[in-house]
């Protein structure tokens, strides 16, 4: 039988019907939920993390911590944006190890560039650069380096990032002001203009 558009249940209803069926603890929920959103989550984590495996980590414990989280599911944001918002919550342990923040970013950098290779003096101004931007990314606090990633390095809008966040507009553009601010002069003392 076919179903014509109108009989169709729309993505809004398919994601309330998952909502509903994760709040009423349907095993199968959390695997649809995981099916649909982890590679938006993995992104983001390894995003923020910078690194691969406390990525791994950031998502798997999002998607343990969901069946108790989804209770906090008011349906102003997508699904997807909820998981969001837990993994920026889960992620404060992660993100304090910088040490492996900085080794994933170096082993980028040593990776060659795609396509047409570059001088040997290039890659090794990238190599510095990465360096610098990751220890740069360290020292910020952990608000202003969710704010950049989210807005820059994902280029979400500042509404999506608050919802995620769960803080005004106008204090994520705050927090992005001051991270923007910061890495500009980190990198300006490492001659990175």
């Amino acid at each position: 039988m076919l179903l014509t558009a109108a009989m169709r249940p729309s993505r809004r209803d398919a994601e309330h019907a998952l909502v509903e069926r994760l709040q009423a603890a349907d095993p199968t929920a959390i695997g649809e939920a995981y099916d649909l959103h982890h590679g938006a989550v993995r992104a983001f984590a390894r995003r923020l993390v910078g690194d691969e495996h406390a990525a791994e980590d950031l998502v798997h414990d999002v998607f343990v911590a969901l069946p108790k989280a989804v209770g906090r599911f008011r349906g102003d944001a997508s699904l997807k944006t909820f998981l969001i918002a837990v993994a920026v919550n889960h992620a404060r342990h992660h993100v304090r190890s910088a040490s492996r923040r900085r080794a994933a970013v170096e082993r980028m950098a040593r990776e060659p560039e795609p396509a047409g290779g570059a001088s040997p003096e290039h890659d090794l101004r990238r190599q510095r650069l990465a360096v610098a931007l990751t220890r740069a990314l360290d020292g910020l606090p952990l608000e202003q380096r969710t704010a950049f990633v989210l807005c820059e390095v994902e280029e979400r809008p500042s509404p999506e990032v608050a919802a995620i966040i769960g803080v005004p507009e106008g204090t994520v553009r705050s927090r992005l002001f001051h991270a923007k601010r910061k890495l500009r002069a980190a990198l300006a003392e490492g001659e990175f203009r």
